[in-house]
């Protein structure tokens, strides 16, 4: 019997975090928040954090906040342009925040992002079981893939200069699993084919 391939023929694109928020009013028909939260372990633009947020609470356009402004552009040109093509605008300007996270995995995780005039807090609690989602590249006709240790939250707050929003975290399957519509996805890796 030969030995299983130990080793992804892939190349790496990134390895890290990213956990997201979206919640809705009506259930996930309509999202009427949304929030992408990066943590770059390793990426060829560095390390750093970036968050992408569209909410009311920021006045509905989308924004970027990042410790790494090469980093927040690389992930618009190689992921966000996948997952929502508005974050990947370049035209949005970024803002400069310091990022930290507080909390453990087991109960309550929060994460604080803090710019010269905005303080953004994002909190998971009440998780659920975890899980891990493997998308090879190729997989639902993305060309890179993502590897990742997804923990969903039932319950989800947003909180822009300490007003929170309104809407609902709600559940969704997620390839079998048991989810939601808002996600600590850690240990997160996306790949793209050898040339």
């Amino acid at each position: 019997m030969s030995d299983p391939q130990l080793v992804d023929p892939s190349d790496v694109v990134m390895t890290g975090e990213n956990s997201f928020i979206r919640l809705s009013d009506d259930g996930g028909k309509t999202i009427a928040d949304r929030v992408s939260h990066w943590r770059v372990l390793w990426s060829p633009a560095g390390q750093g954090h970036a968050l992408f947020i569209e909410s009311a609470l920021t006045g509905k356009t989308p924004r970027i906040y990042a410790d790494n402004a090469g980093v927040a552009r690389f992930l618009q040109r190689t992921i966000e342009v996948l997952l929502y093509e508005k974050f990947a605008d370049e035209s949005l300007p970024i803002i400069d925040a310091e990022f930290q996270r507080t909390g453990n995995s087991l109960s309550t995780v929060e994460e604080r992002i803090v710019s010269d005039e905005d303080e953004i807090i994002l909190t998971y609690w009440d998780l659920m079981a975890p899980f891990i989602l493997t998308m090879p590249p190729g997989a639902m006709n993305r060309p890179i893939g993502v590897y990742s240790t997804f923990l969903p939250a039932r319950s989800a707050q947003l909180s822009v200069n300490s007003e929170a929003a309104t809407a609902k975290v709600f559940l969704q399957d997620r390839f079998g699993k048991p989810g939601s519509s808002c996600c600590l996805a850690w240990s997160e890796t996306w790949t793209r084919p050898a040339p």
